[in-house]
C-alpha cells in the first residue's frame, strides 16, 4: 500500500472526510442513555421512532430489509450526538450490542461538502462495503460503512435537504427550547 503525503499537520493527500458532524452511542435503553447526557449538559433531546411507516429503501448486509429503532437527538456547539435503540429486525445496532454492548457505535462526516454520491464513491472506491442504508420520510439518505476492521467505528454518511423539517418529536427530554426551530441544515450536520 501507498502512504498518503501529508500536505500539513492536518491533512493528507487522499483525505475527503471533512468534519465529525455526529458521534452515535448505541443502547438497550435510550432514556437510560439521554438521560445520563442530560446530567452532563447535553439536550434537549428529539426522540422519535424509525420504522416502516418512516423508512424506505432500507438494506442490510447488502440486501433488503426492514429494521425499526428509536433515535434520540441532540445538538452541541459543533457537534449532532446521535443515542440509538434498535427495537427489530437486523441491523448494525443489534449486531454491536451483540459484540460490545453498549457504547459509540459510528461517526458520521460531512465529507466537505462533496456530492453524495462522491461521498459513497469515495468509500466504495476504497474497498469498505456499504454495511446498512436507508431514506427517512423519502428525503434523508443515510448510509453506513464497513470501516471497523480498520477505525474501530463504524463511519456514516448522510443527505439531509436543506428545506426538510423532521416531523414532531414524539418526546422531548428534557424539552424543547420555547420556539425552536427544526429546519435541518445539512452543512451543519442535524438539525432536529
Amino acid at each position: 500500500m501507498t502512504l498518503p503525503t501529508a500536505f500539513r499537520a492536518v491533512n493528507l493527500s487522499n483525505a475527503f472526510l471533512g468534519d465529525v458532524i455526529q458521534i452515535c452511542t448505541v443502547t438497550r435503553d435510550h432514556r437510560k442513555a439521554v438521560d445520563g447526557m442530560v446530567k452532563l449538559g447535553f439536550g434537549p433531546w428529539a426522540i422519535r421512532t424509525f420504522d416502516r411507516s418512516n423508512l424506505t429503501h432500507t438494506t442490510y448486509r447488502g440486501r433488503p430489509a426492514q429494521f425499526s429503532m428509536k433515535i434520540c437527538l441532540a445538538n452541541s456547539r459543533n457537534m449532532n450526538w446521535e443515542v440509538i435503540e434498535p427495537i427489530e429486525g437486523p441491523s448494525i445496532y443489534t449486531e454491536f450490542l451483540e459484540a460490545h454492548g453498549e457504547g459509540v457505535q459510528h461517526l458520521a462526516f460531512n465529507c466537505n461538502g462533496l456530492a453524495y454520491s462522491e461521498r459513497l464513491r469515495y468509500f466504495t472506491d476504497r474497498g469498505y462495503e456499504i454495511i446498512q442504508s436507508g431514506v427517512y420520510m423519502e428525503r434523508v439518505r443515510f448510509h453506513y460503512f464497513a470501516t471497523e476492521a480498520d477505525t474501530r467505528v463504524v463511519f456514516e454518511v448522510f443527505d439531509i435537504p436543506t428545506d426538510f423539517v423532521f416531523p414532531a418529536a414524539e418526546a422531548w427530554v428534557p424539552g424543547p427550547l420555547p420556539g425552536q426551530q427544526l429546519l435541518a441544515r445539512a452543512s451543519r450536520g442535524v438539525s432536529l
